[in-house]
């Protein structure tokens, strides 16, 4: 089950927030896509919350949270998967308790 849902979190991350490319070539729109990808794989894998509810996009290796979570204590867990993703050079979490 924690693979097709890893598949599906995949899957859905072509909707990353970078539109512009970088002078490098086109490698800044795949590099940002590949992030919020294993962004979200990594709040799964490693929180156990579901991402339904938390949105990732990233912009420039930048990650911005949105979205609802239970507790602070699952805010943290999430920030912290976000941040643990090797080429993500900054968080900006505007995640919000909801109990």
């Amino acid at each position: 089950m924690r693979w097709l849902i890893a598949a599906v979190l995949l899957a859905l991350s072509g909707c990353a927030g970078n539109t512009q490319k970088e002078e490098g070539g086109g490698g800044a729109y795949l590099d940002d896509a590949g992030i919020t990808a294993e962004v979200k794989a990594m709040i799964f894998n490693q929180t156990g919350i579901g991402a339904l509810n938390v949105t990732v996009t990233t912009e420039n290796r930048v990650v911005h949270l949105t979205g609802t979570v239970k507790s602070r204590a699952e805010m943290a867990k999430v920030v912290e998967a976000a941040r643990r993703v090797e080429r993500v050079k900054g968080v900006k979490n505007e995640l919000k308790v909801q109990p």
